[in-house]
């Protein structure tokens, strides 16, 4: 046999045992075992929401400004003769304490010409009055029982410009003794200098600022506000009222923070009022809160500055009955995720006030809720979840019941 046939022959023998496994292969295969596949619900975290009475605090930021601050304007010229050393940048100066000195001794001698002048003018006066008299004697022994027919024959004339001349003089003399103390110059408020430019020896003109100092009783800082946020708190003696309530005397209570020399400080203020304008820009009501003694010490805390830029935490009114949920848990814009019997149901709320952390919610959610606070990216109402209970962070202030 030649080797090509045995070689066909070799191929087909191959083919038709192959063929045969696998024919057998196949009759002998068993069919796939069909399982289930299940399906796990997601798994959230949540948190249990509680009713409460709960303290609106209104946040903002502002500026420290001073409540009082003045040029410093001599009333009278002259050579500067004395300077408070503490007539300086920085310095602290008492109220009523000298800030310089002008030469007073032209003061002094308008004041002793004055007091000649009225003097003279008294003597006048008594001469006047004593001519007077005698006038008065001549007519009535002259006309007895008649009444002079003019003024002049008893020199009542005379008289009243002789009293006019005395006032006059004593008038001169009080705006010279005037003058000789404003050579004295002074502030009726304690204060601390921002500036000065006045040296020892130097000329100073009548109206001439020589320095600026604003007062140290207290500071203002003006905080801009969404004119919706004036509904929460205080603003005392405010004749509309926003929210549609009586106005106040006393505004609400401010803590001011900030952060200086690497420490956090805080100081203790009230909202006294809000300015005469609303910002044409940015459409925003500013409320002025008013911090007294900024500069009184307290636990190595420094002294509230003007120009110190500042965190106002206003505590103002109590919401009561209310819920706080975390504004990152609610959804188109009202709408919170809560769990009941492990099924996640859309609900919408009744907000009263929302800011950057919480909404506060008056219905649509009731005490004990299990609200989800962590995103989903398909949700269905009824749909099935598995939940994990996460701890709350710290809320706003609440009220005890």
């Amino acid at each position: 046999m030649s080797k090509s046939k045995l070689q066909v022959l070799l191929f087909f023998a191959i083919l038709a045992i192959a063929t045969a496994i696998g024919g057998w292969l196949m009759y002998t295969r068993k069919p796939p075992v069909r399982t289930e596949r299940k399906i796990v619900a997601p798994l959230v975290k949540v948190q249990i929401v509680r009713q409460q009475d709960i303290q609106m605090v209104v946040q903002g930021y502002g500026t420290v400004q001073p409540k009082v601050q003045a040029e410093v304007v001599p009333q009278v010229s002259g050579k500067v003769v004395s300077i408070n050393p503490d007539f300086k940048d920085g310095g602290f100066i008492e109220a009523g304490e000298a800030l310089i000195t002008i030469d007073p001794r032209d003061y002094e001698l308008a004041v002793q010409r004055a007091q000649a002048e009225v003097t003279r003018a008294e003597v006048e006066l008594d001469i006047e009055r004593a001519e007077a008299e005698i006038s008065r004697q001549e007519w009535e022994q002259l006309n007895p029982g008649m009444e002079p027919p003019s003024p002049l024959i008893v020199r009542e004339p005379q008289m009243r410009q002789a009293r006019t001349r005395l006032e006059a003089a004593k008038a001169e003399l009080a705006t010279a003794e005037l003058n000789l103390e404003r050579t004295r110059v002074s502030l009726p408020f304690d204060g601390r200098v921002v500036s000065e430019i006045v040296d020892l020896g130097q000329y100073v003109s009548s109206g001439q600022s020589i320095g600026k100092i604003y007062g140290i009783d207290a500071v203002e800082i003006e905080v801009p506000l969404e004119d919706r946020e004036l509904a929460w708190f205080d603003v005392p003696a405010n004749p509309v009222s926003i929210n549609g309530g009586d106005s106040v005397k006393t505004g609400s209570t401010v803590e001011v923070r900030s952060h200086f020399a690497g420490a956090s400080h805080s100081w203790q203020g009230r909202v006294v009022r809000t300015t005469g304008e609303i910002d044409k820009t940015s459409r925003l009501v500013s409320v002025v809160v008013e911090v007294s003694e900024p500069f009184k010490a307290a636990n190595g805390r420094p002294p509230l500055v003007p120009g110190m830029f500042v965190e106002v935490i206003i505590k103002g009114k109590i919401l009561k009955n209310a819920i706080s949920v975390p504004r990152y848990a609610v959804h188109n814009g009202n709408e919170v995720w809560v769990v009941n019997n492990n099924l996640l149901r859309i609900q919408p709320l009744g907000i009263a006030r929302a800011d950057k952390d919480f909404v506060y919610a008056i219905s649509g959610i009731e005490d004990g809720a299990v609200v989800v606070v962590s995103p989903l990216d398909i949700v269905t109402d009824r749909m099935k979840i598995r939940t994990e209970l996460e701890t709350p962070a710290a809320g706003k202030e609440v009220q005890d019941k």
